[in-house]
């Protein structure tokens, strides 16, 4: 179904999903787009995709996807764009030769990064691999690991990256409403209409675009995406360094272990180093929402909304020691669980809803959308030549 460029398109969500489709719709002439959000400041702070940082790597064992973040790194590097949102470290990927499938992906996105051009180098052994870390740096022995480091990659400061994007769409003339929380898609014959919000009020739209994050299987639990995605909270720790410590560790690169889903981060702007495991991550239910994951974040829940489990905060460190072991020794100070909205095969769900074609379905992350998020947009509705 095709739409004027002057019908009203109303968008649930300000954060990579939800932004980046304003972003290209207000690109392609789309004159009337409305973002809509629950929290009041933008970011929103539980936000994922308002984090201290983000990988941003081509390394995939999907070439869709590293086809994807490869013109997506292109895009980062430009300064004019996004500022010094990116910080080009390199990304450290390792696979353990002890583990099939972790072996196998780093294998696999290794080949990927090699045909599509990367700039990377073989690591076969511990040496080698400890040889792309500063010499003043104390790692592991990354005994049975083998990698490849890609210089085509880094960090970006995430919210920065994303308060950058929601600036370009007011820009555009985009309107952006924080403090908003919609709670019910509105409907006539089968269509939406709009949406409604808990004050009673009411977006008309000829398109709603839901990209709610990890709140859309809760919110809209009368779309029924249970079997498509899932609410899960991802561990992340921090660790304060002193400016003296910071400069060593400043020039190393984002170690990225898939064998065991570990990854960590250069020291930031504020000297903050940023732990994390990304793996099948923990669910939260209440008695509202039954057998809907439902996120427990700060905003949520002030007193317990950024404690992560202590197994997990053991694994952290535990990891931690394997890369940095004199790092592992300091105590974190500040956890967060980060939640994404999984899908079982690890694909973005992105798409028209059945039977409605006035309804867009944007969520299912995974963790790994943020980097191409100036990217994102539906190929369905470029299809139907609405974005």
């Amino acid at each position: 179904m095709i739409f004027s460029k002057d019908e009203k398109i109303v968008i649930v969500g300000a954060g990579c999903f939800g932004v980046s489709t304003a972003f290209h719709l207000l690109q392609r002439g789309y004159k009337d787009v409305t973002v809509l959000d629950r929290s009041t400041v933008l970011p929103a702070p539980d936000a994922a995709s308002n984090d201290l940082n983000r990988i941003i790597r081509s390394s995939y064992d999907d070439k869709f996807y590293a086809v994807l973040a490869r013109e997506a790194i292109s895009s980062w590097k430009e300064h004019k764009e996004w500022g010094d949102s990116y910080h080009e470290s390199g990304v450290l990927v390792l696979g353990s030769s002890s583990d099939l499938e972790g072996g196998t992906y780093a294998d696999e996105s290794y080949r990927n990064d090699v045909a599509l051009g990367a700039s990377v180098k073989v690591l076969d052994t511990k040496d080698t691999i400890r040889s792309v870390f500063p010499p003043r740096v104390s790692t592991g022995p990354f005994d049975q690991y083998t990698g490849y480091l890609n210089r085509d990659g880094g960090w970006a400061n995430a919210g920065q990256g994303l308060s950058t994007l929601i600036n370009r769409v007011e820009t555009l003339k985009g309107k952006v409403v924080p403090g908003v929380t919609v709670t019910k898609i509105c409907r006539q014959n089968g269509r939406t209409t709009g949406v409604q919000c808990s004050d009673g009020r009411v977006f008309d739209a000829a398109l709603a675009i839901i990209a709610s994050g990890s709140w859309t299987p809760s919110t809209f639990s009368d779309l029924d995406l249970g079997r498509v995605c899932l609410a899960t909270g991802q561990c992340v720790a921090m660790l304060q360094l002193s400016q003296s410590e910071a400069d060593i560790y400043r020039d190393c690169p984002v170690v990225l272990d898939f064998s065991s889903g570990f990854y960590v981060f250069p020291p930031n702007q504020g000297n903050v180093v940023k732990v994390a495991i990304h793996c099948a991550g923990y669910t939260h239910f209440d008695e509202a929402n039954g057998s809907i994951s439902i996120p427990r974040t700060i905003t949520s829940d002030p007193v317990h909304g950024l404690l992560i489990p202590k197994p997990a905060l053991q694994d952290l460190r535990m990891y931690l020691r394997k890369v940095y072991p004199d790092l592992a020794e300091k105590p974190f100070v500040g956890t967060r669980l980060c939640w994404y909205n999984d899908s079982p095969d690890g694909n973005w769900v992105i798409g028209r809803y059945p039977q409605d074609d006035s309804l867009i379905i944007a969520t299912a992350g995974n963790g790994h959308a943020y980097k191409v998020k100036k990217f994102l947009e539906s190929p369905q509705t470029e299809k139907d030549n609405l974005i």
